[in-house]
């Protein structure tokens, strides 16, 4: 008798190794809100330290607290919006091939 292990490894697309495939509706929704999370504090991060390039080559004084208003949340906005449609479509793509 032989036996063959599976791999643990599923055999579908995937994106930087990680499957697209198989999500559940937490998960999906889970991972939409992460990728906006990340991308308002990475979108506000690289405001903020513009913002401090810019005041210290001798331009007036802009409030750091812009970059969160003007920056940070349309990112994250614009990416959670685009994001929840992607997962959703692959948690109904999924759902749809069991």
């Amino acid at each position: 008798m032989r036996e063959t292990a599976k791999s643990p490894h599923p055999r579908g697309a995937t994106v930087l190794g990680f499957p697209l495939e198989g999500f559940g509706l937490f998960t999906s929704l889970l991972l939409a809100v992460a990728a906006a999370f990340f991308t308002f504090f990475a979108s506000t991060c690289l405001a903020i330290f513009s913002l401090l390039a810019w005041n210290q080559i001798g331009h007036h004084t802009v409030d750091y607290a812009d970059s969160y208003l003007y920056v940070g949340t349309p990112a994250g906005v614009v990416v959670l919006i685009l994001a929840l449609p992607v997962f959703g479509a692959l948690w109904v793509r999924a759902r749809l091939r069991r």
